[in-house]
């Protein structure tokens, strides 16, 4: 039976349990599911040509004994395999591939398989969601056939083009443009068609990276707003008289209010969905825009869509059927930051403690590749139980991406590879340069270089900061065609530099006797290097005017 049957024949309560019940078990009953699906999960893929290339002549016949002599995973160790969708050497066959951005610079993409059985469980999962991001407690939720949904989704092969087509498996949905004639559409032109389609038939779902949605949401209130000037001219007015009617309603108050009309003045949104990273910077905006705050959910390209929160919005829960989850621990990432050979430890679901932090491990379960697999996130365990929830099971926020990254908005990998064939391509005289991932007074992400050019250079004496930032940036969108989205979709211009002075970097190695790490080192350490030159910004003024 298909999920809209459901909802015209079962009871919201056995529809709850059937799809969201995994919310009330208890830790024991938690990982039980997860080890009984990882021993069939490890009975396929040591049993393929990819488990046997990985294990290289190991047998391994339980999870106790793969945690204990298989080491953790990088996408090189599959490359070679998932590049060429090798099907024939993987644990079950795919069905679709997916596709994302490996690393910037240096590798152009990465390719994810998905098997049968692992579309089914994203398809029920993102059901779950679904009725989650609907609900106002436990057992009440709203999602109904013949919904309206904000197309603000990436399409196939993207992983979020997944979504509009699991549910309409099962449910029927109106994407806003349809989804054929949304991924036709440039980004601006699909803002334009969804909000006019809006207006016309209201919007129940929006779902999107948060930066997206964000940007959308902004996109939204503006378009509303140049309608109030037309004079009665504008397209807005070909709707029922019903919408007109709230409308004008909502030009009375915005204008009375001194503010622009904003999407809740005009919809009413009843399910939210954000997901990517840096979603921390526009959740209160967002709920301001649209009057409903986002639920999180958190999906990736290897392990499918692993976590959501519930109506209370204080974390996510991971569903126990999609992945098996390890969690390296902080002191554990930190060992292996410094000592790139450190085969980290990991812990399990029903060990990690409340107020740490974790890098996630995943072994996708139904026949997917990835074994022991570090997908380069980082989460912070929030509490192992909640009386709001009802639930007692370890909820999580997610934090960022792994240190040696720099995530911008949902868009971008840099890595220090990235930043360093920036630089040489750029042909400026740098000696040195470290890089931090920042966030402006305005709480919006951003990178900022610190960046220390060579005394003999006769660029050094002429180039200002902003000449720099604009020549680097020219090499970041031509390395990086995500960095370039940031400001072709987003209108972000993420760059931040300081110029340090001449000898800056030789001095804190002396002082401190090391060296500084290249991508997002401490805030103590970038506070010590800048530290040890004093009027930096009258030093550039003056440098820039001579």
């Amino acid at each position: 039976m298909k999920f809209e049957e459901k909802l015209k024949q079962s009871r919201a309560e056995d529809i709850w349990n059937e799809y969201c019940g995994f919310l009330d078990l208890n830790i024991d009953e938690y990982m039980n599911i997860q080890n009984r699906l990882m021993e069939e999960q490890l009975s396929l893929w040591t049993g393929s040509q990819l488990g046997k290339k990985l294990l290289k002549g190991k047998s391994i016949h339980s999870v106790k004994e793969l945690r204990e002599s298989f080491p953790l995973t990088t996408y090189e160790d599959y490359a070679d395999v998932l590049l060429q969708k090798r099907g024939d050497m993987l644990p079950a066959e795919p069905i679709i591939w997916i596709q994302t951005t490996w690393e910037g610079g240096k590798h152009p993409i990465k390719v994810a398989p998905y098997t049968e059985g692992m579309l089914n469980t994203y398809k029920n999962n993102i059901l779950a969601c679904m009725i989650l991001c609907t609900s106002t407690e436990k057992m009440r939720f709203s999602a109904k056939a013949g919904d309206t949904m904000l197309y603000g989704l990436a399409p196939l092969p993207y992983a979020t083009g997944l979504m509009p087509r699991a549910l309409c498996d099962e449910i029927t949905v109106e994407f806003l443009p349809p989804v054929e004639e949304a991924e036709k559409l440039s980004f601006s032109e699909r803002n334009k068609k969804g909000f006019k389609m809006g207006m016309s038939r209201g919007i129940d779902f929006f779902f999107g990276l948060g930066s997206v949605a964000y940007y959308v949401s902004r996109s939204l209130s503006q378009m509303a707003s140049s309608e109030s000037g037309k004079n009665g001219k504008g397209s807005i007015l070909h709707v029922s008289p019903k919408r007109l009617a709230r409308y004008l309603r909502a030009k009375r108050i915005c204008k009375k209010e001194g503010r622009d009309i904003m999407p809740k003045d005009l919809f009413d949104l009843k399910g939210f969905m954000v997901a990517g990273t840096d979603n921390n910077c526009y959740k209160n905006e967002l709920e301001e825009l649209w009057g409903i705050r986002p639920m999180e959910l958190f999906a990736g390209t290897e392990p499918s869509c692993i976590g959501t929160e519930t109506w209370t919005r204080e974390g996510m829960y991971f569903f126990p059927d999609t992945c098996f989850y390890e969690f390296i621990p902080e002191e554990e990432m930190n060992k292996n930051l410094e000592d790139p050979s450190y085969q980290p430890k990991t812990c399990l679901m029903n060990e990690v403690l409340a107020g740490e932090k974790y890098e996630i491990v995943i072994s996708v379960l139904k026949g997917g590749a990835f074994m022991r697999y570090r997908v380069g996130d980082v989460y912070r365990c929030v509490a192992l139980e909640s009386s709001k929830d009802q639930t007692k099971l370890p909820r999580f926020h997610y934090i960022d991406r792994v240190a040696d990254i720099i995530d911008i908005a949902g868009f971008t990998r840099i890595s220090q590879s990235a930043i360093q064939t920036v630089v040489n391509l750029s042909g400026l005289d740098i000696e040195d340069w470290l890089a931090v991932k920042e966030y402006t007074s305005e709480n919006k992400p951003r990178m900022h270089m610190y960046v220390e050019l060579k005394p003999d250079s006769l660029v050094s004496r002429a180039v200002s900061r902003e000449i720099l930032k604009e020549h680097l940036t020219v090499y970041f969108k031509y390395v990086d065609h995500d960095y370039k989205d940031l400001k072709r979709i987003l209108g972000m211009d993420p760059l931040q530099i300081t110029i340090l002075k001449c000898g800056t970097f030789a001095e804190y190695n002396k002082t401190y006797q090391k060296k500084l790490r290249k991508i997002n080192p401490s805030i103590r350490d970038v506070r010590n290097l800048t530290a040890l030159q004093k009027n930096t910004y009258e030093w550039q003024q003056g440098r820039a005017e001579q």
